[in-house]
């Protein structure tokens, strides 16, 4: 319990936000702590983890699932809408009341290792905001957004986990090393 707590106060502010309060436009910008090695995020994806494809037509596409050193697994991706009207994630921010203040995100994602019999939740900041891509609100037909989410890592000998989201099917992605 107390290793969960020290790892939820590792996260700086909301990740995603500038200090004017508005999203940042950096693709894929992760928030800034600690445990990140400080690379910048490739502007293409160079592979395809898995893809789910849900409701109102809206694919998510999982491009990198990176373990680093500092203990944490970054899942990051890409949100399209080929629906007909515009969609948010309400739906995604999870059940969990202190989550939720993150609004519509991907709060609720979760990593599930089958093997080891153990979920990994999104990694939460000192606020209580998840370190994920929050703001996920009226996304127009045919857009797409970045998308990225922070879990603990599990343990090293764990190399595929299955990535869960709320209304998604689950999706099966291998975790490289960072």
């Amino acid at each position: 319990m107390g290793l969960a707590l020290a790892l939820t106060s590792c996260g700086g502010g909301g990740g995603d936000e500038k200090p004017d309060g508005k999203a940042s436009s950096k693709p894929g910008a992760a928030p800034s702590s600690p445990g990140m090695n400080g690379a910048s995020p490739s502007v293409e994806p160079t592979q395809v983890l898995a893809q789910m494809k849900g409701e109102k037509d809206v694919t998510v596409t999982l491009n990198e699932a990176v373990r680093d050193s500092g203990g944490f697994v970054t899942v990051k991706g890409s949100l399209t809408n080929n629906g007909t009207s515009a969609f948010s994630a309400t739906y995604w921010m999870g059940q969990e009341t202190a989550v939720q203040r993150s609004g519509p995100s991907v709060a609720g994602a979760v990593l599930v290792d089958e093997a080891g019999k153990k979920r990994y939740y999104v990694l939460r900041d000192t606020e209580g905001k998840c370190l994920c891509t929050m703001g996920l609100t009226l996304i127009k037909p045919g857009e797409t957004r970045p998308i990225f989410a922070q879990f603990p890592a599990p343990p090293a000998a764990t190399t595929e986990v299955e990535f869960q989201l709320p209304t998604m099917p689950p999706a099966k992605i291998t975790l490289s090393e960072g």
